[in-house]
């Protein structure tokens, strides 16, 4: 069987069509089937200066043909039949293309009747969280909105960002600072343990997943804070009843230097700035978004829109590039 993968455009204005065309430029020898999704006309807003023409064939809105063989193809979402590109601009009419083409994506994915979906993996390029939001599209992000349509919710994914030496977790994503003490739980501590460790197997990578501290050094003890001693090491030590490779709560203003060093091949951060600004500083604009625990695969670029870089060709590929290596490589059969 043909494996298909996904890769959406996020917001049309964004650099995603552009990172794309860049792509298409460089003749890529494409294996499977790939299926860009999104309006066409934001990809011809690009080509000519690229001087791709239009490297794929393009198929209708809902199914994939049976029979399709490897190679490349777009199918544009309805109702973005008359978009209109305003390349490097923000707009509600963005948002809406990337919230009916993030649908599409699902539809795609999430099979029906016990039946699975058509695609195997998506990778997506960056959105607008505020034009999504004025849209329609009440969720903070990708993750969110994936979380919901695969049925699995906020709490059954793992944000987990990746780079050549660094791999993070994170046990909460987007909620203000404040927030961030009551929703680090044992259960979402252990949950997503377990799924980076399935992850780092996936990889092929060995050694303990490290566990960061939430307070200054670790706690000490209980002596600065106790979320540690009450929260992190029951989950830890639950994790090590079910035979996981698990090591910490260790401070993290030191982990991330020991796994950089290859001590650990992933570390699982209690917070989002905790454990991306370290990958972010090594890592940036070559690091891959990976939502763990959804029933398909699902990379995705590490940076935003870009709006002030459209048109320029001057943004770094790095991260479009390891995010469709990475695809490629969680791929069932890859």
């Amino acid at each position: 069987m043909t494996r298909t993968l996904l890769l959406t455009l996020g917001d049309p204005n964004g650099l995603g069509p552009e990172l794309m065309c860049r792509w298409l430029a460089s003749k890529p020898h494409i294996s499977e089937r790939l299926v860009i999704l999104g309006p066409e006309s934001s990809l011809a807003a690009h080509a000519g200066r690229t001087g791709i023409g239009a490297p794929w064939t393009r198929i209708p809105h809902g199914a994939l043909p049976e029979d399709a063989q490897p190679g490349l193809f777009l199918m544009e979402p309805d109702g973005l039949q008359d978009f209109t590109p305003r390349p490097g601009e923000f707009s509600a009419s963005g948002g809406l293309a990337a919230g009916l083409t993030l649908s599409l994506a699902c539809d795609l994915l999430l099979g029906e009747n016990g039946q699975p979906g058509q695609a195997q993996a998506v990778m997506t390029c960056p959105l607008n969280k505020a034009g999504l939001h004025e849209a329609g599209f009440d969720f903070p992000g990708h993750t969110e909105f994936l979380a919901e349509r695969a049925g699995v919710g906020p709490d059954g994914v793992c944000m987990h960002l990746c780079g050549p030496k660094l791999r993070v977790s994170l046990v909460t994503t987007h909620p203000p600072l404040r927030q961030v003490p009551e929703l680090v739980t044992a259960s979402k501590i252990l949950h997503c343990l377990r799924l980076t460790s399935g992850y780092v197997r996936a990889l092929g990578l060995s050694g303990p997943v490290a566990v960061c501290g939430l307070n200054p050094h670790a706690g000490e003890s209980g002596r600065i804070g106790d979320e540690e001693v009450r929260v992190i090491v029951p989950a830890i030590e639950q994790a090590r009843s079910e035979g996981l490779a698990v090591a910490g709560p260790f401070p993290a203003d030191t982990v991330f230097r020991r796994a950089y060093d290859g001590e650990f091949p992933a570390v699982l951060a209690m917070y989002h700035d905790q454990g991306l600004g370290p990958l972010k500083l090594v890592h940036f604009g070559e690091a891959v978004n990976v939502t763990l625990g959804l029933p398909f695969v699902r990379t995705s670029v590490d940076h935003g829109t870009g709006y002030d870089l459209v048109g320029r060709d001057t943004a770094d590929m790095g991260s479009f590039l390891a995010a469709l290596e990475l695809a490629h490589r969680l791929m069932p059969g890859g």
